[in-house]
C-alpha cells in the first residue's frame, strides 16, 4: 500500500507547480470560495507566558546581564545580583539560596534596564522565578508571549526560510503556546522547552528574520468557534497530512488530513538499517523474527499496529511504540528482515498533523502568502487578532 501511496503522490508532484498555482489562485482557491476568512478582534492584552526552562534540579546557574533586583515570593527586596556574574542557585536549609547569601521558598529575579536573565546555559528575555518542589529547584522564565516566539521561531523553522513561511510558523506557534496555555497550564507554568510543547532556546535562537516574521504578525492566532485552535505542527508529513482522530483521540474540524507540498524535504524519503536485537524486549517469546506486517494503518498509511511474526509465534506492537523503540523519524515505514537487521523506509519526520513545515517552505517558495499557507494546513479556523 505504501509503494502505492509513494507511486501516486511522485506522480502528482510532476505537475506540482501547476497544481500549487491552481490550488492557490485568487479566482479559484476554495479559501474565497468556500471559506469565509474572519479576522476577529479579541479585546486588548498583554500576554505573559511562564517557561519551564530547568525543572527538579538540584542546583543551576543563574545572573542577569544588567543589575537584578532579587525577591521573594510576597515581593519582599532580598536583595540585588551584580551585573554579568554566573551564580550557583541551591538549596539550604529548605530554601533556595543564591551564592550561600539570600534566600527563600521562591525568588524571583528582575533584570533591570532592559536586561536578559541567564538561566542554566543561556540568555533569556524577561525574568527568572526559582522554586522550591520538594528537593529540588525549578526555574521558570516570565515572558512576554512576542518576545517568547522571537525564539521559538528560530529554533522550530529555519530563519533563512521565506518570510511567508516564517510568519505561517509564528501564527501556528502563537496559537498553539495560547492553547497549551489556556488548557494545560498547571498552576506553575505553561509550557517547557521541549518537543512535548515548542522548543525554545532564548536568545540563542532569534534572528532578524524571526524578529520580522513575529511582528509583521503581531498578536494573530488561529480559532475556531472563537477559541484558539490546537496549532499542531510538524516537520514533513511525507506527502499528505492526516486527521486528528486517525494519530490522536478526538476529531476536530480544524486539523483534516490535505495534500502535503514537502517533497523538498530532506526527510521526504529516508531508510535505516537497524539491529534486531533493538526490538527484543518489545517482543520477547516470539522466537526468532522473520517478518513485520502493518495489522492496521491510518487512511494515508501511517502504521497503527504492526504484527510481528517470529519461528515461536506473533505479536502485535504499536507504530508509536516501534517509532519510539526504533527511534524512527515517523510511523509512515515499512520494515523488512533478514533475521539479523530491520531494514526500514519510511517518510516524513513528526507526527502529520496540521502545519507542515516543509510544506509551508514549498509554498512561501511559489508566493502563497501565510494567510493561504495557515487555511490549507487548518482546515475552517480563523485569523483572529489579539489587540494588545
Amino acid at each position: 500500500m505504501l509503494a502505492t501511496i509513494y507511486k501516486m503522490i511522485w506522480k502528482n508532484l510532476k505537475s506540482i507547480n501547476f497544481i500549487v498555482k491552481s490550488l492557490f489562485s485568487t479566482k479559484r482557491h476554495w479559501l474565497f470560495s468556500g471559506l469565509i476568512w474572519l479576522l476577529l478582534i479579541f479585546p486588548a492584552q498583554a500576554v505573559e507566558l511562564r517557561v519551564a526552562i530547568k525543572k527538579e534540579v538540584p542546583r543551576l546557574k543563574i545572573g542577569s546581564s544588567t543589575t537584578a533586583i532579587v525577591t521573594d515570593g510576597t515581593g519582599k527586596q532580598l536583595g540585588k545580583l551584580d551585573p554579568m556574574s554566573s551564580l550557583a542557585a541551591q538549596l539550604k536549609d529548605h530554601n533556595i539560596t543564591i551564592a550561600n547569601s539570600v534566600g527563600a521558598t521562591e525568588l524571583i529575579i528582575q533584570p533591570q534596564d532592559d536586561g536578559y536573565v541567564w538561566i542554566g546555559d543561556r540568555w533569556y528575555r524577561g525574568t527568572t522565578r526559582l522554586i522550591r518542589q520538594d528537593d529540588s529547584i525549578t526555574a521558570i522564565n516570565h515572558v512576554d508571549l512576542e518576545q517568547y516566539l522571537y525564539s521559538v521561531v528560530g529554533a522550530e523553522a529555519v530563519s533563512s526560510w521565506p518570510m511567508e513561511a516564517l510568519k505561517a510558523q509564528a501564527v501556528a506557534a502563537r496559537s498553539y503556546a495560547l492553547y497549551k496555555r489556556n488548557s494545560e497550564s498547571n498552576g506553575i507554568y505553561d509550557v517547557d522547552t521541549t518537543i512535548g510543547t515548542q522548543v525554545y532556546k532564548g536568545l540563542d535562537s532569534e534572528y532578524t528574520t524571526t524578529h520580522q516574521a513575529v511582528n509583521g504578525t503581531l498578536g494573530q492566532i488561529m480559532t475556531y468557534n472563537n477559541e484558539v485552535i490546537l496549532a499542531a505542527f510538524h516537520s514533513s508529513s511525507g506527502g499528505h497530512t492526516e486527521n486528528v482522530e486517525d494519530i490522536w483521540t478526538a476529531p476536530l474540524p480544524y486539523l483534516r488530513a490535505v495534500v502535503d507540498y514537502d517533497h523538498e524535504s530532506p526527510v521526504f524519503e529516508w531508510q535505516q538499517v537497524i539491529p534486531v536485537s533493538k526490538i527484543k524486549s518489545l517482543v520477547a517469546g516470539i522466537g526468532r523474527i522473520t517478518g513485520l506486517q502493518p495489522a492496521s494503518m491510518t487512511p494515508h498509511g501511517r502504521v497503527i499496529t504492526m504484527k510481528v511474526t517470529g519461528d515461536n509465534g506473533a505479536t502485535t506492537v504499536t507504530g508509536k511504540e516501534l517509532r519510539q523503540v526504533l527511534d524512527l523519524r515517523s510511523t509512515l515505514f515499512r520494515v523488512s528482515t533478514d533475521g539479523n537487521n530491520l531494514h526500514v523506509k519510511g517518510r516524513g519526520f513528526g507526527h502529520g498533523l496540521g502545519l507542515s513545515q516543509w510544506g509551508a517552505y514549498y509554498l512561501a517558495k511559489q508566493g502563497v502568502d501565510y494567510h493561504q499557507i495557515l487555511a490549507h494546513y487548518y482546515q475552517s479556523a480563523n485569523l483572529t487578532q489579539l489587540e494588545r
